[in-house]
C-alpha cells in the first residue's frame, strides 16, 4: 500500500512564505510584483502558477527560464525560513506520518504541488523529516496533477520491484484537486478541511472520507488500513 501526503494545506502552512519567495524572485528576475489575484494558487502544480504568471505579465517559459526560477526561488524560500520560519505544523500531522510509517507493507510518499527542494525545505521547516518520505512525486514530475498518481506509482514500482493497486493508494490532501487526482487513477483520498476548502465542499467533490483535521490518529490509521 502507498499512502501520499500533500503539503500545503494538508500538513502544514507556512503564512504564504512561498508567495512571498515566489515575489521576491519574480521581482529580481523581470522586475515585477506579481499580480497572484489573477490566477488559482491553491491544488496547483508551481510550475503551473508559474506558467500562469507568465500568461499575466508576459515573461518567458522556457526550460532555461524555468530552472533559472527553480533555483531561484529556492534560494529566496529557504533565506526566508532561515530567517523567520513560518511554517507551522497541523495538529495530527506528524503524528499520523509516523504511525503510518510504523506499519508493515505501508510506503508514506509525497504527492504535491511544490519543487522537490521547496517540498522538502517547507517539510523540514514544520519538524517533519523529509527522508520519512520514500516515494515521491513533485510539481514539476508532470504537467498537472493527475498525472503525479501514475508518477508516484511507478517509483513505487521502481523501489520495491513490483506494482502497487490503484486501489492500494492513498492520497491525503486538502483540496478538491487532491479529490480529483486520486480518483482519476482509482486511488482513494482523504479530504482534510484544514486548508482553504471547509468539509462540505471537500466531500461534495468526492473524497472518500473527509475530516476536519489529521489529529484523530486511530480512526484514520483504521480507515487507511481497512482499504488495504
Amino acid at each position: 500500500m502507498l499512502v501520499l501526503f500533500d503539503i500545503d494545506g494538508t500538513m502544514l502552512h507556512s503564512l504564504s512564505a512561498g508567495v512571498h519567495a515566489m515575489t521576491s524572485t519574480l521581482s529580481d528576475l523581470h522586475g515585477i510584483v506579481p499580480d497572484f489575484s489573477r490566477i488559482e494558487i491553491h491544488g496547483r502544480l508551481d510550475t503551473l502558477i508559474w506558467r500562469d504568471l507568465a500568461k499575466v505579465h508576459g515573461y518567458p517559459t522556457d526550460d532555461a527560464s524555468h530552472a533559472v526560477f527553480k533555483r531561484s526561488y529556492g534560494e529566496h524560500l529557504e533565506r526566508r525560513l532561515a530567517d523567520n520560519n513560518t511554517v507551522e505544523r497541523f495538529r495530527g500531522a506528524k503524528e499520523l506520518v509516523d504511525a503510518t510509517r510504523a506499519i508493515d507493507g505501508l510506503t508514506v510518499g509525497l504527492l504535491t504541488g511544490n519543487y522537490e527542494f521547496t517540498g522538502k525545505l517547507k517539510v523540514r521547516h514544520a519538524g517533519i523529516d523529509p527522508a520519512h518520505f520514500i516515494v515521491n512525486a513533485w510539481g514539476d514530475d508532470g504537467p498537472d496533477r493527475r498525472s503525479l498518481v501514475p508518477v508516484a506509482m511507478r517509483r513505487y514500482a521502481e523501489h520495491h520491484g513490483r506494482p502497487v493497486a490503484p486501489r492500494d493508494v492513498i492520497i491525503i490532501g486538502d483540496t478538491p484537486a487532491d479529490v480529483d487526482c486520486a480518483h482519476a487513477s482509482g486511488a482513494r483520498v482523504i479530504a482534510v478541511a484544514t486548508g482553504h476548502f471547509d468539509i462540505d465542499a471537500l466531500r461534495a467533490a468526492g473524497a472518500d472520507l473527509a475530516v476536519h483535521d489529521l489529529s484523530d490518529t486511530q480512526k484514520l490509521l483504521q480507515w487507511i488500513t481497512a482499504s488495504a
